[in-house]
């Protein structure tokens, strides 16, 4: 596996490139141009930027996360053609700089959601907290301004952009079906994937977060049947996934390791965390430490291994540590600390039985 790490970017980030750099095993950056809003071609002065202050520090940029879907494209309008032909100008302009996954996902509205962003756990440190009660009978305005208030740093998926327009989102989504929304997925796919495929750039699809509808809207990328339902829309290698075993770790009857064993060829990317689920459906994310939380992580590390996993990992969202101030789930201490639980596992892995890469692999 080949480690990275998310950057926000100068200026957008309480973590380093230099202390990135720190952190063993890491070898490049998962970054994004925050500031472009979605739907709109990425600058290519602002991607050379981004690679220069990368390269000072010999971190790659293979992996971006993300470049965002217009709401027009998920919702099927007749605009969508404009914002797709954005997109792909974007992936034209990604290659260029040595781009290899592009992580996107197709979730209305909101990216992710969480009730609490600094829940305290026993230890004292704080992490992203979700209470289901809560979230099914909180108005989706009022649970905006909440998240909102919780801190400076602008919330990957939450830009004041994006959420200034709730209420007519809302409006646009009446009606919209799961089944309008994998039409429209299928659309948007077909039009992009055989570009991705030229330049040799996988698409990788996060899963929904949680893994459920929330506040009526719906949810197509769940679990293991969905994840075959994607692949057959269009059968390319760069039509991929992006793993994520928080998001899909929420629901427990998603079975992780069984999914890596079936798709390991189309998942170019994997977000490795861990998440304490509760009886009444709460979860809380925990260290990344298997026995902290509900998700098998030492199986989901073997799984990648058994199978001569070549692909980019990042630790994905972490606790808040050691008085650290930092976007939630993005603080250094607790991912770099995961990171290297990552390692150890894989370097255990790799004494009893070392993987052979296959030729032409990541």
């Amino acid at each position: 596996m080949r480690m990275v790490f998310r950057w926000f970017g100068e200026g957008n980030d309480t973590v380093s490139l230099g202390q990135i750099k720190q952190i063993p095993g890491v070898e490049g950056i998962v970054w994004a141009l925050h500031d472009v809003p979605a739907g709109e071609e990425w600058p290519m002065e602002k991607i050379l930027e981004v690679r220069d202050q990368a390269a000072k520090y010999n971190l790659h940029l293979d992996v971006v996360e993300s470049v965002n879907v217009h709401e027009d494209i998920k919702l099927g309008l007749p605009t969508r053609d404009r914002y797709i032909q954005n997109y792909i100008t974007t992936i034209e302009r990604l290659a260029q700089v040595g781009v290899k996954v592009i992580c996107y996902n197709f979730m209305p509205v909101f990216d992710w959601a969480r009730t609490e962003l600094h829940k305290t756990m026993d230890d004292g440190s704080t992490a992203l907290f979700f209470e289901k009660s809560k979230i099914d009978g909180i108005d989706p305005f009022k649970f905006v301004q909440e998240i909102n208030q919780n801190s400076t740093l602008t919330m990957p998926g939450w830009e004041p952009e994006r959420l200034e327009h709730l209420n007519s989102l809302f409006e646009a989504y009446k009606g919209v079906s799961s089944e309008d929304l994998w039409e429209h997925l299928a659309y948007f796919l077909k039009a992009i994937v055989p570009v991705a495929e030229r330049y040799g750039i996988q698409m990788a699809i996060h899963p929904d977060d949680p893994p459920w509808p929330i506040f009526g809207l719906p949810r197509i990328i769940t679990g293991q049947e969905s994840l075959r339902r994607l692949l057959k829309i269009v059968d390319s290698p760069s039509n991929g996934i992006t793993l994520c075993s928080g998001s899909f770790g929420a629901n427990p009857d998603n079975d992780i390791v069984s999914m890596i064993h079936e798709f390991h060829e189309r998942i170019p990317f994997a977000h490795i965390r861990n998440v304490r689920v509760y009886d009444n459906g709460d979860f809380i994310e925990t260290s990344h430490r298997t026995q902290d939380g509900t998700v098998d992580i030492t199986g989901i590390v073997k799984a990648y291994h058994d199978n001569g996993f070549t692909g980019y990992v990042r630790p994905d969202h972490g606790r808040h540590l050691w008085g650290e101030e930092c976007r939630p789930g993005y603080g250094l201490y607790d991912r770099a600390l995961g990171i290297m639980y990552l390692w150890g596992l894989w370097d255990a892995l790799e004494r009893v039985q070392p993987i052979t890469r296959k030729e032409g692999s990541i």
